[in-house]
């Protein structure tokens, strides 16, 4: 069986029931000790607003956080959601952050809002909605504040930010997100892990039109990561049992529920939850799925390199409990 690509972890630091957001985050800096330990090679966070069971909302200062108490493995963002900011104020935080922790800084951009529309106006502090075109303009103002050598004419610049080394790369689900990150000779990451109707097409394109074209930070070949559900245990039998927390948000989120990451529920407990067309809208969200022994994800994960044939994969595991989480991903690091 072939080696498995790179591993990295995407951590949405979630509040479990019983649990605080204090708790999560704590937890989020334990993760990412052992991730790096474990070997993992990048540790990611998520912008959401206004979620009761996600407690990554200030991503930048949470970065901030991790990287300080960890030492060499690489922390970023998956992403931070760019129409919610000025690219002026993201190119001085992770200016800044790159700054403090030269060469362990990623900086991965989203164009969903991360949130809700009222959210949205109170963080945007506007009614108005940008437009694709938009957004790809603030990703190249974005990367030309981090452009060396400071180019003295330029009347705004970004203090941390010029020159420094800040990998960009463009995160998406749809098509659209493919076609820019080709456009723009960027890394791309496909949020999988939530919404995998169009993963296959989506890499398709951005393959096929990637042209590197001397953005600051672009590639001259595409890079493409894959984002996979893991939940990894000693046996099939307790891993399904743990799984059944990730379940039931994704069964919540077919009728508008949000919370805590709610505890495990018994195997048959869960199979009896929803009618029909939620369990369906469930199981689709979980199509790029692992969860089983090692031996069981080992193969899993390697028919979804076979398909896809990503150059990296990047791992959310969201298990209830703490230590049980650190397992599945101890487990997982020994598969490779």
């Amino acid at each position: 069986m072939a080696a498995l690509p790179p591993l990295s972890i995407l951590d949405l630091s979630l509040i479990v029931e019983g649990g605080s957001a204090a708790d999560a985050l704590r937890n989020s800096l334990d993760l990412a000790q052992h991730a790096e330990q474990l070997g993992y090679q990048r540790y990611w966070v998520a912008e959401h607003h206004n979620m009761d069971g996600v407690a990554s909302s200030a991503t930048s200062v949470l970065i901030g956080y991790l990287a300080a108490g960890t030492k060499t493995i690489r922390v970023g963002s998956g992403g931070v959601m760019l129409p919610n900011h000025a690219p002026l104020v993201i190119a001085e935080q992770f200016g800044t952050l790159a700054t403090l922790y030269p060469g362990r800084i990623d900086l991965g951009l989203g164009r969903a809002p991360g949130t809700d529309q009222m959210t949205m106006r109170a963080l945007r502090r506007t009614l108005a909605t940008q437009s694709e075109d938009d957004f790809i303009g603030d990703v190249i103002e974005l990367a030309e504040y981090f452009k060396p050598p400071p180019d003295e004419r330029r009347p705004v610049r970004a203090i941390p930010g010029i020159g420094c080394d800040v990998p960009i790369w463009l995160l998406g689900s749809s098509l659209y997100s493919a076609q820019v990150a080709a456009h723009l000779g960027y890394p791309f990451a496909f949020a999988s892990h939530f919404a995998p109707a169009m993963l296959m097409q989506a890499l398709q394109i951005y393959r096929a039109r990637f042209r590197p074209n001397g953005q600051p930070g672009a590639l001259t070949q595409p890079h493409a990561m894959v984002a996979v559900n893991v939940v990894c245990a000693d046996t099939d039998d307790e891993a399904a049992y743990l799984f059944t927390s990730l379940q039931q948000r994704f069964l919540g989120m077919q009728t508008g529920k949000r919370g805590p990451l709610p505890h495990p529920i018994p195997v048959a407990e869960m199979n009896a939850l929803g009618s029909p067309a939620e369990r369906a809208g469930m199981e689709q969200m979980l199509t790029v799925t692992a969860v089983g022994a090692p031996a069981t994800v080992r193969g899993r994960l390697s028919d979804i390199v076979a398909q896809t044939q990503a150059d990296e994969l990047v791992i959310t595991g969201a298990v209830h409990d703490h230590a049980a989480r650190k397992r599945s991903y101890e487990l997982l690091a020994g598969i490779g």
